[in-house]
């Protein structure tokens, strides 16, 4: 097996749990790679069977990103808060290890998205569009000193929406438990091909979070009222937009895949993670 180790060396812990771990992997497999700042091009990097991610969730969601089109299978080891996508914890991964050498685990594969950023004031057809791969989410929302933004919604080209709020948060099934969770949005089996379109404080009593298919095509302009709002992909990549700018998510033609090994369901990690379907904690009981 040939592996990747990337990961994010900012974060407490991952450079002392890296240099812990890489004299075993080197052991029982091929390490053709190591990055923990984000810094080598995947690209043009020899091929991998399996990249391991050690960190949170943001280390998992920059290494989809980092690996562009040319997505390898991907297995996190937590070292962060939460853990959502991460499975395995650090003391576990070298206990696991033989099952993965031994072909013991499934690759589920996951929707991950374009972002075209159209060139402000400027045609599209004259200026090809900026283009940034996501996982979890593309947010539009207001910018400093956060006025209120009029943003009108098309879906393959059909005005469907038009409202004033705060933003609007277009989400994959494995971003629907991250910030589009938190504005009221559902929660969506992960290997779904479906988007989640979640306003953020709408000044309307109508507007609810809705799921279409990932097979169209999501385009928000920025009203001319606003005169400078952000997009936010994945919490991480920013990029300023001004008065009538389009900005358009689609399906990416790679698909996001994700090691998981015996053990942990979906339903589980919702339980352990988010506390989702458990019972109250009622007085008097352990």
């Amino acid at each position: 097996m040939k592996l990747y180790v990337l990961g994010n060396a900012n974060r407490p812990g991952v450079r002392e749990e890296a240099e812990r771990l890489l004299p075993s992997l080197r052991e029982r497999c091929g390490v053709v790679l190591v990055d923990l700042l984000h810094e080598q091009d995947l690209a043009s990097a020899p091929s991998a069977d399996l990249a391991l991610v050690l960190g949170g969730d943001g280390a998992i969601l920059r290494a989809a990103r980092q690996m562009g089109y040319r997505q390898v299978p991907v297995l996190g080891v937590n070292l962060g808060r939460l853990g959502f996508l991460a499975d395995l914890q650090p003391e576990e991964l070298l206990a696991r290890f033989p099952e993965l050498l031994a072909g013991d685990y499934r690759i589920t594969r996951h929707l991950m998205f374009e972002c075209l950023i159209d060139a402000p004031a400027t045609p599209a057809a004259a200026t090809a569009p900026r283009i940034v791969l996501g996982l979890n989410e593309a947010v539009v929302r207001s910018a400093p000193p956060f006025h209120m933004l009029d943003l009108l919604l098309e879906v393959d080209g059909d005005i469907v929406a038009k409202f004033s709020g705060d933003g609007l948060i277009i989400s994959t099934p494995i971003g629907s438990t991250a910030h589009s969770l938190s504005a009221g949005g559902p929660i969506l089996e992960q290997e779904l091909a479906a988007f989640v379109i979640t306003p953020l404080s709408p000044h309307s009593l109508t507007y609810r979070p809705v799921v279409d298919t990932a097979d169209k095509a999501y385009t928000i302009t920025l009203g001319p009222a606003a005169d400078e709002a952000l997009l936010i992909v994945d919490g991480q990549e920013t990029a300023r937009l001004t008065a009538g700018q389009r900005v358009t998510i689609r399906r990416a033609p790679v698909a996001f895949r994700l090691v998981k090994l015996p053990g942990r369901s979906f339903y589980q990690t919702l339980r352990d993670k988010l506390r989702w379907g458990t019972q109250p904690h009622y007085r008097g009981e352990p």
